[in-house]
């Protein structure tokens, strides 16, 4: 007679929930469907109850990754990485199994960098930014903050709620994953156009490629020059300083910006420049030949 495959228990506090527990539990459920294994989600602050999870995250006060155990309010904390920022659970959980799920190392890591890190930060209390308006960014803790029931909802939609925002997160990993594997793949071709670029300031691509931070790597690029997939017509763009801010290494002359097609023919004297944005950080023109042009003439002013 063929056994009933176990029901893997996934054990988490009740209550209000947070990224951090939404994120641990949703890399778990990944993690048990690809291999097809059945599990349920239990919510509960019950010892007892606790002690039988063959998963327990966020709760229960033992990190011990053999023993899938990982909590992280323990006094002195569970570790921090090499990035001084401390583990929570769901860092703790992706730690062990983000490897097992991305199948890629790189990505892992990547993920690690761009989604898991600051949500670990924000839930161990840790700001990551220096507040400088009264307005602050809408932070992807944010988000599940919305999800969790009002004062004026009934308490027993925690736990709808919280299975409602697994699934939101599960959807979130899986792009990241595939974002992060598109993201590889894209460096190694930027970083190879870079290598084979004859002007090391201006980068020519055959087609658009997210170049994030790879131009870190790379101190001379001041320029990416690539086709518009639904237009034909080049786009030339500035690149930043660094990834997140918007301060170019060299904007587009100060007296291109805001014209157009003529305006810009004119003072440029190429025939195939179309557009320049009035904050100097991109450029048009009608034909590949053009935006080198323009590219040029912007490394030289």
């Amino acid at each position: 007679m063929k056994k009933t495959a176990k029901v893997k228990k996934l054990i988490t506090h009740d209550g209000s929930f947070h990224s951090d527990d939404i994120f641990a539990c949703a890399t778990l459920c990944l993690m048990l469907e690809k291999s097809k294994k059945k599990f349920k989600i239990i919510r509960t602050r019950d010892e007892k109850i606790i002690k039988t999870g063959d998963y327990v995250f966020d709760v229960g006060g033992i990190c011990d990754a053999e023993k899938n155990r990982f909590d992280h309010h323990q006094a002195g904390g569970v570790g921090k990485r090499l990035n001084g920022i401390e583990y929570a659970s769901f860092g703790l959980v992706w730690k062990k199994f983000g490897l097992a799920i991305s199948d890629s190392e790189a990505v892992a890591e990547l993920i690690d960098e761009r989604l898991i890190s600051p949500i670990d930060a924000y839930d161990n209390g840790f700001n990551l930014f220096e507040k400088k308006h009264k307005i602050s960014p809408f932070l992807i803790q944010d988000f599940f903050k919305l999800i969790r029931p009002t004062w004026k909802e009934p308490p027993e939609d925690h736990n709808k709620n919280f299975l409602k925002a697994i699934s939101i997160a599960k959807e979130v990993l899986s792009r990241s994953i595939i974002h992060g594997r598109d993201t590889i793949l894209a460096e190694k071709i930027l970083a190879k156009a870079y290598r084979d670029a004859e002007n090391k300031k201006i980068i020519i691509l055959d087609r658009y490629y997210p170049f994030g931070n790879i131009f870190d790597k790379f101190p001379e690029p001041l320029f990416i020059i690539f086709p518009r997939e639904d237009e034909d017509v080049w786009i030339i763009k500035t690149i930043n300083k660094e990834e997140r801010e918007f301060i170019s290494r060299k904007d587009f002359p100060k007296k291109w910006g805001g014209l157009q097609n003529k305006e810009l023919q004119k003072i440029t004297g190429i025939p195939e420049a179309i557009f320049c944005h009035k904050n100097l950080f991109m450029a048009v023109a009608k034909t590949k030949a053009g935006a080198i042009k323009l590219a040029r003439i912007a490394v030289e002013s």
